[in-house]
This record gives structure tokens, C-alpha cells and sequence, in this order.
């Protein structure tokens, strides 16, 4: 999709521009939207889905959180996970290039969120996206994500927080790492695998958040989905502890041709509460999707983590076909909407044109006010 010249730094012409910013807007509208869908039915069985809802289950947004439409933590920590990219980026002319601890501080502000009324404007450097008072609220966040973020002391891959952690809560967040299309294959796995420990320290658990990023990855570059997978399987075998999650994969790979798909079929791969399970039934629905919205609703009619599986392959979906894939019906009603889009035209503006917007030439205050180096 990009030429590249040097470490990692892409030449843009404008049509490759567009077609990046479509893929980022539609992974991460995509994305809300399959959270939105599942929402609304996370906790309920097949049956239960079937019985209330009709022999086809959901076909459209349910009431949760008191409307339609509503995202959960699924959408919030991915939003929270894009600004600490950007804000990393923004970082690297000072010098101080790590971004682990830049999505460290973003997730931080995400758990301020979660605990707090509102925004304090009292703190000159949140940012403009933890100034978003729609935010602030809960939306059934994972154990392992509150408790990883309880203090300030960062999860490592040598000291990882909850080491025995293996639910979905870091992949259902990460596939903005993808969204590093500069970067090599490897290095997007890397830094995705280090951020998911600061939550998720079991192997499975922050493998299967790095797997989800590197398959973003070849489909925001271009590739087939299929293909995608096919990159992410072998990267994975040469990462200790990468067992369960390359055999979910091979699993949904599989499944593709057992026969044409089913809510049953997309049970078969589990019910998405662990890492490992949600990536599969994802990934495979998205494989399988004769559309967005077949797909999408694939995704979510089961009985387990509808909203998280709805997600990661609304993500997928999503970065594959760009926005104008979004059913917009779904996307008019959409919780957030603009908050999402402005995050995801900023993604794309800063790793489109960051030299524009800070460097030895001269910076835009109003980006620095918006992303803080600090």
C-alpha cells in the first residue's frame, strides 16, 4: 500500500492517503459498530438470543446502557489505545520513543474514566479525548483490565500484570497497533504483545492481542484476510507459549470449510471470553462474511462475548473494505460516532503527514494541545 524508505518511514501519495485514512475510519467505526450489535446480548445464551429476538437472533442495534447503539469497554480502551499511539508518535522528536509507556498513559486515562465523574480540567495534559464526557462510564470493563490498571506501575513482558490472565481484554483493544503500516510485521507483534501484559501477563492471552494486530496489519496493507492469517501463523510459532493461540487460528481456518456458517458453527471455536476463543470466532467470521453486516451479525448471535467477537471482526471487516462498507443505518445510530471518526482522521493524519504537525521546522500548537507531548 505505501513505499517505504528507510526505518519504517512511508512515502504517501495522495491516493494512498485516502485509501489509509478509509481503512483506519472503517477499522475503527467497524469495530464500534460490532460492539454495538453485541452489546446489548453479551450475557445471553444462543437460545435466549433466539427466543427473544426471533430464529435469526439479532438482525439490528438492541437496547444496552439505556439506548441504542451503545458501545462498551471494547470501543472505549481501543479509542484510549489509537491515542496513546498518536501521542507516542508525537513524542519521538523529543527523544523519548517508547511506546509501550505512551499506551501505558493512555490506558491509565481510560481507567480514570471508569472511576471518576468526569473529565478534571485541572490536567493540562490529558489530552482531548479523555476530555470526552460520553466516556465516562462503565460499560461491564474486565477484571484484568481495572486491576492491571488499579496503580501506575506498568506490566512488563519480565514483570507482567496478571500473569495468569488470559481473557479477551487485551485483544479486543489492539487493533490499532495494526494500523502501523510502516512498521514491520514483527514489530507491530512486539509492541502489541508488550502493551497487552500491562493487563493480560499470560502467554495466550497477550499472544493472541499481537496475532489480532499483525492480521489488522496485512489487511490494512492490502493483503487478503486469508493471507493476513497465513503471515500471523508463522510469526507466531517462533514465540514461546504461542500453542493455544496458533491452534484456535488453524481452528477458524478450518471451520471455513466445514460448510456455510452458522451460529453453531461459530460456537464450535468457543464462546470468546478467553483471548484465544474470541480472536478465532472473530477472525473466522470475518473470513466467512458475505458482507459487513452478514458478518458482523455472524459474529455476535451466540452465547458467549458477543460484543468483543463483534468487535474484533468489525475491526477486521472494516480496515479490509474501508468505511463505505458500513451499513449506514448502523453507523447513523452509533454511540460516539464522531468522537470516533475525529480519533481515526487524526490516526491517519498524523502517520500521514506527523512532519507537518511537529518537528525541527516548526510545530502546530493546536496538535501538541490535542496531543500532548508530556
Amino acid at each position: 500500500m505505501t513505499t517505504t524508505v528507510g526505518a519504517g518511514t512511508p512515502l504517501w501519495g495522495r491516493a494512498e492517503q485516502q485509501d489509509f485514512r478509509a481503512r483506519v475510519r472503517g477499522c475503527l467505526l467497524g469495530g464500534a459498530i460490532g460492539d454495538a450489535l453485541g452489546a446489548g446480548i453479551e450475557f445471553d445464551s444462543l437460545e435466549a438470543i433466539r427466543s427473544a429476538h426471533g430464529p435469526q437472533g439479532v438482525e439490528d442495534y438492541v437496547p444496552a446502557y439505556g439506548r441504542r447503539g451503545a458501545v462498551t469497554d471494547d470501543t472505549q480502551m481501543t479509542l484510549f489505545t489509537a491515542e496513546g499511539l498518536i501521542r507516542a508518535q508525537v513524542r519521538r522528536d523529543t527523544g523519548a520513543w517508547h511506546p509501550p509507556t505512551d499506551v501505558h498513559r493512555a490506558y491509565l486515562r481510560w481507567a480514570a474514566t471508569q472511576r471518576d465523574w468526569g473529565p478534571d480540567e485541572r490536567e493540562p495534559d490529558a489530552g482531548w479525548l479523555a476530555r470526552e464526557e460520553w466516556l465516562y462510564s462503565r460499560r461491564a470493563p474486565g477484571n484484568a483490565c481495572l486491576s492491571g490498571l488499579a496503580d501506575e506501575r506498568m506490566g512488563t513482558l519480565e514483570e507482567p500484570r496478571n500473569p495468569d490472565s488470559k481473557g479477551c481484554g487485551a485483544v479486543m483493544r489492539s487493533a490499532p497497533f495494526g494500523l502501523l503500516v510502516g512498521w514491520e510485521p514483527e514489530l507491530v507483534l512486539q509492541l502489541a504483545v508488550e502493551c497487552a501484559v500491562q493487563t493480560h501477563g499470560h502467554p495466550t492471552g497477550s499472544l493472541a492481542a499481537g496475532a489480532f494486530a499483525v492480521i489488522v496489519h496485512g489487511v490494512a496493507r492490502g493483503e487478503s484476510l486469508d493471507a493476513a492469517v497465513q503471515r500471523t501463523l508463522a510469526l507466531l510459532v517462533g514465540r514461546p507459549g504461542h500453542e493455544e493461540t496458533t491452534e484456535a487460528l488453524r481452528q477458524a481456518l478450518g471451520a471455513v470449510r466445514q460448510g456455510l456458517p452458522t451460529p453453531e458453527r461459530v460456537e464450535s471455536l468457543g464462546q470468546g471470553w478467553v483471548a484465544e476463543e474470541a480472536l478465532a470466532m472473530g477472525v473466522y467470521c470475518a473470513l466467512v462474511a458475505e458482507d459487513m453486516r452478514h458478518g458482523l451479525l455472524l459474529a455476535v448471535n451466540h452465547g458467549g462475548d458477543s460484543d468483543s467477537t463483534g468487535s474484533i471482526c468489525g475491526n477486521l471487516l472494516g480496515a479490509l473494505h474501508g468505511e463505505t462498507a458500513l451499513p449506514a443505518g448502523w453507523l447513523a445510530e452509533l454511540e460516539g460516532r464522531a468522537t470516533v471518526l475525529q480519533l481515526a482522521d487524526d490516526f491517519a493524519m498524523e502517520l500521514t503527514q506527523g512532519a507537518s504537525l511537529h518537528g525541527p521546522a516548526g510545530s502546530s500548537a493546536a496538535w501538541l494541545a490535542r496531543y500532548p507531548r508530556a
